[in-house]
């Protein structure tokens, strides 16, 4: 399956355990049980972690998680118990790194859509709902649900692609009470997110969130919010001047990375067996505008690192 072009090799740092490489982030272990986040400058495009970073991008997710969890802590309390580096960590994790309390997560995306594109269009196109939710007819790409709607997915390995599945499904996963709180939830989060975006001109169209519960088994203790939060790389923001229903809308994501990739420039087959190539330099500097623009629009903050 596909993955990564060049899978890379996690920092050696004293005190800590390399658990997991993922499409953006590494995840340790310190000694006292926590787990130690660090987002990178990885960025994916049809299952492939590809092998040019986009500059600053990790730092953005960051501080951009950290803004949204505060803003939506009166909902669900997140899991962030620090962002000060471990001591004889490399230089360049100064402000890619939450150090977070760990949980039994939940083996499911929990999705949103307030919108109908992605997966959620083709999956209508087929048989008028997503994930069970039965839907209006007459939807087109980009259309505004009459509701927001709860559209979980199954977690996919890296090179995977994640699978929709109903809310029957989800109940039988993790019992009626828990889907229940993650329904519930996920719609409030994803609320505030909405009004917040629209606020700022930006529509934000759907996202997904991952859960974890504080005691020893799924549905047991607190529900906490973890990995990260209403950023670029999981959730899909247009620009609400620009919204125009019946077609595919500028995002604030990796779609100048998509197009290149899928142009006679590239000369890469997206299904073939061959990796894609390293991006253009102005691939990278347009997609890192993108990032800079959407984190600038949402806090009213200026991006100075």
């Amino acid at each position: 399956m596909p993955g990564f072009v060049e899978k890379p090799q996690p920092a050696h740092v004293p005190g800590l355990v390399h658990l997991h490489t993922g499409k953006v982030r590494d995840l340790y272990e310190d000694d006292a049980g926590r787990l130690v986040m660090v987002a990178g400058d990885r960025i994916s495009a049809y299952d492939w972690v590809l092998p040019t970073e986009i500059p600053d991008k990790g730092r953005i997710l960051t501080r951009l998680s950290l803004w949204w969890f505060e803003r939506v802590a009166d909902l669900v309390p997140h899991h962030v118990l620090s962002t000060e580096p471990p001591e004889g960590a490399p230089a360049d994790w100064a402000g890619r790194v939450l150090v977070c309390r760990p949980l039994r997560m939940t083996p499911v995306e929990c999705v949103a859509r307030g919108y109908l594109t992605g997966s959620g269009l083709a999956e209508y196109a087929e048989s008028g709902a997503v994930c069970g939710v039965e839907l209006p007819p007459g939807l087109t790409d980009a259309s505004a649900l009459p509701a927001p709607v709860f559209t979980p997915a199954t977690k996919a390995e890296v090179g995977e692609h994640d699978e929709n599945v109903t809310y029957e499904e989800v109940v039988r996963r993790v019992g009626p009470e828990v889907a229940a709180d993650l329904r519930r939830v996920t719609l409030a989060v994803y609320g505030r997110g909405r009004d917040v975006a629209r606020e700022r001109g930006l529509i934000l169209a759907d996202t997904k969130f991952e859960f974890g519960y504080t005691g020893d088994a799924v549905g047991e203790g607190e529900l906490v919010l973890a990995d990260e939060v209403l950023t670029p790389d999981s959730s899909r923001f247009w620009a609400l001047d620009d919204w125009l229903p019946g077609r595919p809308q500028p995002s604030f994501d990796k779609q100048y990375v998509r197009d290149w990739l899928t142009s006679a420039e590239s000369g890469w087959d997206r299904h073939g067996a061959a990796p894609p190539p390293e991006l253009p330099a102005e691939v990278v500097a347009r997609t890192r505008a993108k990032y800079v623009e959407v984190y600038e629009r949402l806090t009213g903050e200026r991006w100075d690192s």
